[in-house]
């Protein structure tokens, strides 16, 4: 591993770990690290580039910080853990599930999609258009060259098959809001095609876990005791 990737503990027990969405960092699960951490070990990472870990000399893609959670949970002994991902952080978890899914032991996919054209157009082209602005200005400007990673992300991956996720017997719960950025027939699409699944939709948008985080709470609660 090049880096050493940032992360707070808190709590014993199972591990879960909480993987964040794009451009933000380990704080954005404020309200689920004291919940969870009565009942788990919390690890809430910051991948790689984004919050306090370094951005290194790798790739800047989905595949490679599926491979910096597995080097981490390696370097941790955490031989299995529970995976809550947000958003780009649910798309990391869905990731390393698929390839290493041994090592998951339950999956909560909130807010994820298996390709671009999951998210609904509204949100996508201003994600596409301020990404090939921060292109254009990428070689000369520090800033527009990380703008451009962490937009070409949401524009350019991941690139999931639904028909991949047939392979997941883990229990898996998607959860999603009301009025998410992701389209809420993708949300299905995903629940549709995992075989041991649980679909709850939340009251609120794209940030459920933040803003509604009592409902948010209750609902993995009750998948992590129920499952």
């Amino acid at each position: 591993m090049d880096i050493q990737l940032h992360y707070r503990e808190q709590g014993s027990g199972f591990p879960l770990i909480l993987l964040h969405g794009n451009g933000e960092d380990n704080s954005y699960f404020v309200h689920q690290t004291d919940y969870f951490s009565k009942a788990y070990r919390i690890i809430a990472l910051d991948t790689r580039g984004h919050g306090q870990s370094p951005r290194g000399e790798k790739p800047f893609t989905i595949q490679q910080f599926a491979e910096d959670l597995h080097d981490f949970m390696k370097e941790k002994g955490i031989d299995k853990a529970i995976l809550l991902g947000f958003s780009d952080g649910g798309n990391i978890a869905l990731t390393f599930a698929l390839k290493y899914p041994e090592r998951v032991e339950k999956l909560i996919l909130n807010g994820a999609n298996l390709f671009p054209s999951g998210v609904k157009p509204l949100y996508q082209w201003p994600i596409e258009i301020g990404y090939r602005i921060a292109k254009t200005f990428a070689k000369k400007d520090e800033k527009a060259k990380k703008n451009t990673e962490m937009l070409g992300l949401m524009v350019n991956e991941p690139h999931i098959g639904p028909s991949e996720l047939s392979q997941l017997t883990m229990p898996v719960l998607v959860i999603a809001g009301t009025k998410d950025m992701i389209k809420e027939s993708h949300t299905r699409l995903i629940y549709n095609n995992l075989p041991n699944a649980k679909l709850e939709i939340i009251k609120g948008d794209h940030f459920v876990a933040n803003k509604n985080h009592e409902a948010f709470n209750a609902a993995v609660s009750s998948f992590l005791h129920t499952s």
